[in-house]
């Protein structure tokens, strides 16, 4: 009875953690239907998704500081857009038309990294998370941008996604997150938080290609189930925003690292 109470705690502030990610979600799912009211459904997320924004921090959900990170990875991800949906590399594409876009990428595009930036933030203060043998910024610094440089120039030399995976695990291999639930202290070895986090990513990956967020060219002619090596992607993305936010919530609250 106990431990059903826990799970049902613990899957509570989950769904309260992906509140804007939900958000976005549903906003997808209703875009739809608003191209019969003359907005392009990619014009309406991008409005939309900077509504919800405005409203999270309004009601403090969110604080300004927080906004500040989110809108990091909303550049971040926006630079890499721009990359893998260049004509020459066509990684993905975006069908429809947009007016707020920035080359071949509309604008919302960035607010889908920006949910995994937002995920993290609040399963930080919902679970009250606490890391032990977090790795050094010498570590984790150059890691997480040796992994974003990574998916750009795997496209002109060697992918080294596997190498740079053994690296995360030996950099992350002692590290452990702890989280509460309900009273009790619990904890888990961070690698498998990555793991689980980025099969639940792919998951929602393909409700969005199903919903047509953006297009793989194998989709081109009917949506299909997006390749299970896309996981490791974003294991590896998830990785980055994960190290953004670690290290700037540890320096802003001074907390030790060994």
């Amino acid at each position: 009875m106990e431990i059903g109470k826990e799970l049902f705690i613990f899957f509570k502030k989950q769904l309260r953690s992906c509140i804007f990610a939900g958000a976005f979600f549903f906003l997808m799912f209703f875009s739809k239907y608003v191209t019969s009211f003359g907005l392009a459904r990619y014009d309406f997320l991008f409005i939309a998704a900077i509504s919800v924004q405005i409203l999270l921090v309004t009601i403090r959900i969110e604080s300004l500081d927080e906004l500040k990170v989110i809108c990091i990875f909303h550049i971040i991800g926006l630079c890499l857009e721009l990359f893998k949906t260049h004509p020459l590399i066509l990684s993905w594409q975006y069908p429809e038309q947009a007016f707020f876009k920035l080359g071949t990428v509309p604008l919302y595009s960035g607010f889908m990294y920006a949910s995994v930036a937002s995920y993290i933030i609040q399963a930080w203060r919902q679970f009250d998370l606490r890391l032990i043998r977090y790795p050094s910024y010498c570590l984790s610094i150059p890691l997480s941008v040796g992994i974003y440089l990574n998916f750009f120039t795997k496209h002109f030399i060697p992918d080294l996604r596997f190498v740079l995976i053994l690296a995360i695990i030996m950099v992350f291999f002692k590290t452990r997150v702890c989280f509460v639930v309900k009273k009790n202290q619990r904890s888990m070895p961070l690698i498998v938080a990555f793991a689980l986090i980025a099969f639940f990513i792919w998951i929602a990956e393909n409700i969005s290609t199903f919903l047509g967020a953006w297009q793989y060219p194998d989709q081109a002619n009917g949506w299909s189930l997006v390749h299970m090596n896309k996981i490791s992607s974003w294991f590896l993305l998830f990785i980055i925003s994960f190290i953004i936010v670690a290290d700037l919530l540890l320096y802003k609250y001074k907390e030790k690292r060994i």
